[in-house]
C-alpha cells in the first residue's frame, strides 16, 4: 500500500494522520484515505475534485502532472505527500 502524508502546516488546520491506502492512481488513493477524513478531503481538493492552487502534490518525490484528473500512477510502496504550497510576494 502506498504511504500519504501531510505536511504539519496543513495539521495546524486539519487532523491528516499519516496512513497506508491502496490504489493505483493519485485519485483512488486520496478517495480512499478522504472516506474517513472528509474534511481533509475539502481542505485539499476543491469542489470539483481538482487539487486547489494553494497545494502542490509528490508521489515519490515527483511533481503531480495531472491536478484536475488525478490520474497519476501509484505503485505499492509509493510515498505520497501533500504540502501546502507556501507563496510570498513584495511588500
Amino acid at each position: 500500500m502506498a504511504t500519504i502524508r501531510f505536511t504539519r502546516n496543513i495539521q495546524r488546520h486539519v487532523e491528516c494522520p499519516v496512513r497506508e491506502v491502496s490504489g493505483a492512481t493519485l485519485g483512488e488513493v486520496l478517495d480512499a484515505y478522504f472516506r474517513d477524513n472528509e474534511r481533509a478531503r475539502g481542505y485539499v481538493l476543491d469542489e470539483q475534485g481538482k487539487i486547489r492552487q494553494h497545494m502542490v502534490v509528490f508521489i515519490d518525490g515527483e511533481l503531480v502532472r495531472d491536478r484536475d484528473g488525478l490520474s497519476d500512477p501509484v505503485e505499492s510502496k509509493s510515498i505520497i505527500d501533500v504540502i501546502q504550497a507556501l507563496s510570498g510576494g513584495n511588500e
